[in-house]
């Protein structure tokens, strides 16, 4: 009885190098982040989403990157698809797949996974493409007394909060009168100001999002400058996250330690620890989170990164007012469950702290998911593309 009225004790890693002392916790960690001025990130991704602002003005670097690999992608899947005329299509080619590309707002929605009860992205995009549903499925879903809605892919699912500027995914139907403009027509009608269809093509059955993809490219703006909060606020992922082995900390250990941590970090220093990233195929267990036990250990976990940089920019609003910030640039084949978030984070207290460039590859390591940081905030995170050709590294944002 006298455990349930106990406070809980939250243990934390005990890091054994020269900036121990300096390192936040996850407590302090969490409470940086929640510092920044998050709104104006918020406002810049949904000017972007309208079309107003661009990620590459932002970096001050004007690329086609984007735009080249797209047309790539379905000139590719467009010709393979037109090689089989219409009257001899039959069985499997029957099947009609539409690609979308799209963009949106993620403190708008719920992630794009749907959810019974909450408004995510894809619950509008599949019930507004349910008009395409052919006879066959319709009926199957009426005598399921299920809802007229499509079925669609994505290439990656993005958590609450999280953006999106070129998200593709894809539905099929066997309805062969439906055309592309008709597909836009029906999204966009759906919520403009935070959902944009940008592109809409028929592409070959055998495309998939996910699967055919090659790369995928996220963008973190992380604000420079913010008021004090002086509430402490522990995250929920830090109060249920299991330790898988290690030494560990209380408290009370941290707190004795008596030293006073730093609060400002350098950009440069940020770079310089994603940049050792780069080019190598690793674990990344140790920055994922919430993942299930089968996908914790093995090749489930490696990801290898093509580019990993960070550089100062400044951020504009209507009345051309400027605020720094940081943007960090990630593109790697895959990604795991809020990976980026906790390498941004991680890479954000590394820096502060002093720690070696190496700090983060060494923290793959470690025995216990409390090595690294919690989380950085979702609103600070975009998708900005995914990629169907071999990756360039003269397409970056950040050089």
């Amino acid at each position: 009885m006298m455990m349930g009225n106990q406070a809980r004790q939250h243990s934390l890693y005990n890091h054994t190098d020269a900036c121990r002392f300096s390192r936040w916790t996850a407590k302090e960690s969490y409470q940086f982040m929640l510092e920044r001025p998050w709104d104006e990130v918020n406002n810049f991704y949904l000017y972007m989403v309208n079309g107003r602002v661009s990620l590459s003005k932002l970096c001050g670097k004007e690329t086609q990157a984007i735009r080249d690999d797209v047309e790539t992608l379905e000139d590719k899947n467009n010709s393979e698809l037109a090689s089989i005329p219409a009257k001899e299509r039959f069985g499997r080619w029957a099947r009609v797949t539409f690609k979308i590309v799209l963009s949106y707002h993620g403190s708008s929605y719920d992630g794009w996974q749907k959810q019974p009860g909450l408004n995510t992205v894809q619950g509008l995009v599949e019930e507004a493409l349910g008009k395409f549903v052919d006879d066959r499925k319709a009926q199957q879903l009426k005598e399921n007394n299920l809802p007229l809605e499509a079925c669609v892919l994505v290439a990656g699912r993005t958590d609450k909060g999280v953006s999106a500027f070129k998200q593709v995914c894809s539905f099929y139907t066997w309805r062969t009168d439906i055309r592309e403009e008709d597909v836009i027509d029906a999204l966009n009608a759906v919520e403009s100001e935070k959902i944009r269809v940008l592109s809409v093509y028929k592409v070959s059955r055998e495309f998939h999002p996910n699967f055919s993809a090659k790369w995928r490219r996220y963008m973190y703006i992380f604000p420079l400058t913010g008021s004090q909060v002086h509430k402490l606020v522990i995250p929920v992922e830090e109060k249920t996250d299991s330790c898988v082995g290690g030494t560990l900390l209380n408290d009370d250990d941290n707190a004795a330690a008596g030293r006073s941590k730093p609060n400002t970090f350098e950009v440069s220093k940020v770079n310089r620890l994603l940049n050792q990233l780069e080019g190598k195929q690793l674990s990344y267990k140790m920055f994922a989170r919430d993942t299930k036990a089968a996908r914790n250990f093995g090749p489930p976990t490696e990801c290898f990164v093509f580019h990993a940089r960070a550089a100062e920019a400044s951020l504009f609003d209507e009345d051309a007012n400027s605020s720094n910030v940081m943007c960090i640039e990630l593109v790697a084949n895959r990604f795991l469950r809020r990976m980026v978030r906790v390498l941004v984070a991680t890479a954000i207290r590394e820096a502060a702290a002093g720690a070696e460039d190496d700090a983060l590859l060494r923290l793959m390591d470690a025995t216990c998911r409390r090595a690294t940081a919690p989380p950085a905030p979702p609103d600070g995170l975009c998708m900005v593309d995914v990629g169907y050709t071999d990756f360039e590294k003269g397409h970056c944002f950040i050089a």
